[in-house]
């Protein structure tokens, strides 16, 4: 077997690298050479006293792990694959509280009970006024005489206003969720100029908050998802802890994640016009899917070996990181036809963007692809001309492939 070229010291979560490319080349080297390597790292770089983890990045073994929870843990160092090197332990473990960082069997009890926020009667239920929504934020955007910024204008409003329509938070409060939760991602990025403090510090406020709203309903319910999570708790609902974790996870989960989505989709479609047009005439069902799979924006989450075990021909150690690279699972030749190309009628699509199956498959799947499949449609119907006026400035991180800005002009 031919070893990778990678050159020394190569680390897929170096926040540096995301900045400015998702690493394709290198996680195909990998692929067909070493598809899962130790990568090394000087001590507590990322935030864990250790000094590496395993990259692993082919489709195949990426769903091993996750549909593994009793040998791959999110729990022990949660699904985070690197914090600053000045993350303190404490901080780390109090992240067990979040659904994402959770173990069977707390995380099937929690899961059971927020997933009937996301039935499919739920989500058919917000459909038409999401709808109405996606018009109305590509119309306000289609009113610009010139050049805008597509992240802030359109990608984050339907995501921030299906949050704020599915757990009731109204919507003038819908800033202050975007605010927290970009402070809550964004402490690789210089840009920012935020610290781990501040980003700690907007959790703890964004948690509060949803505390506030879990208190509220409890003294007086009303017909909303807030109502049915955490009225008789006795009766196994949520207490107010646990809802307002769920909130903060929501928060990032289900806005950065669908926000970046679209954000890339659009810049797909933008440099692949032939896709553009395509999508413009034919309104593929198959759309919302291949944009994910494109975008992936979570490049990675991590889980932690709790026995010795063996995956892709190497032996993993009982404490050893594991780094489940969705990225290059999507683009895993062995399973995707093309999966270099764009293209909007892909199907099958078995991609890995929602999670690699298993306990942590994503909740809110359903509704992501039904924002996208809205805006995009919105999009189409009323800016049809929509032209790049610049490239994308993108988030420094080292899981999250985000876009901080898209010029854009309605044409």
């Amino acid at each position: 077997m031919p070893c990778p070229a990678l050159p020394d010291g190569f680390d897929f979560t170096d926040p540096d690298l995301l900045h400015h490319r998702v690493p394709l080349p290198e996680f195909a080297e990998l692929r067909a050479a070493e598809p899962v390597r130790w990568i090394p790292q000087p001590l507590n770089i990322a935030g864990f006293q250790d000094e590496g983890y395993w990259a692993v990045t082919r489709h195949a073994d990426v769903r091993y792990v996750s549909t593994h929870p009793e040998i791959f843990s999110s729990t022990l160092n949660t699904a985070i694959i690197r914090f600053g090197e000045h993350m303190d332990r404490a901080s780390i473990d109090a992240q067990r509280l979040i659904l994402l960082n959770m173990d069977p069997p707390e995380h099937t009890r929690v899961r059971q009970i927020v997933q009937r926020g996301f039935t499919p009667r739920a989500i058919r239920a917000l459909e038409d006024r999401l709808r109405d929504r996606a018009h109305a934020i590509v119309a306000g955007a289609r009113a610009h005489s010139g050049p805008f910024d597509f992240v802030t204008e359109v990608a984050c409003e339907l995501p921030l206003q299906a949050i704020a329509e599915l757990i009731g938070i109204p919507q003038d409060d819908r800033v202050k969720i975007f605010e927290w939760s970009n402070k809550m991602i964004a402490y690789d990025d210089p840009e920012y100029a935020i610290t781990e403090q501040v980003g700690a510090e907007s959790a703890a406020e964004l948690i509060a908050y949803a505390m506030g709203m879990a208190a509220e309903r409890k003294q007086c319910p009303a017909h909303d998802i807030v109502s049915t999570l955490v009225a008789a708790e006795d009766e196994g609902n949520l207490n107010s802890d646990e809802f307002g974790f769920f909130v903060l996870m929501l928060s990032v989960a289900g806005n950065e994640t669908t926000r970046n989505a679209i954000t890339h989709g659009m810049h797909a479609f933008l440099t692949h016009p032939e896709q553009w047009e395509l999508y413009k005439e034919e309104r593929p069902s198959t759309a919302a899917e291949e944009i994910v799979r494109w975008a992936t924006p979570v490049n990675a989450f991590q889980r932690t070996a709790t026995q010795d075990t063996e995956l892709g021909g190497k032996s993993i150690k009982k404490g050893d990181r594991v780094g489940i690279f969705y990225a290059s699972a999507n683009h895993d030749p062995e399973v995707f036809e093309n999966p270099d190309v764009f293209d909007v009628m892909r199907d099958p699509n078995p991609h890995l963007g929602f999670g690699g199956g298993g306990p942590h498959y994503c909740l809110g799947k359903s509704l992501a692809v039904l924002e996208i499949d809205l805006i995009f449609n919105a999009i189409a119907d009323a800016m049809p001309n929509l032209t790049l006026t610049g490239d994308p400035r993108r988030l420094r991180s080292a899981w999250i492939n985000g876009v901080k800005e898209l010029q854009v002009t309605a044409g």
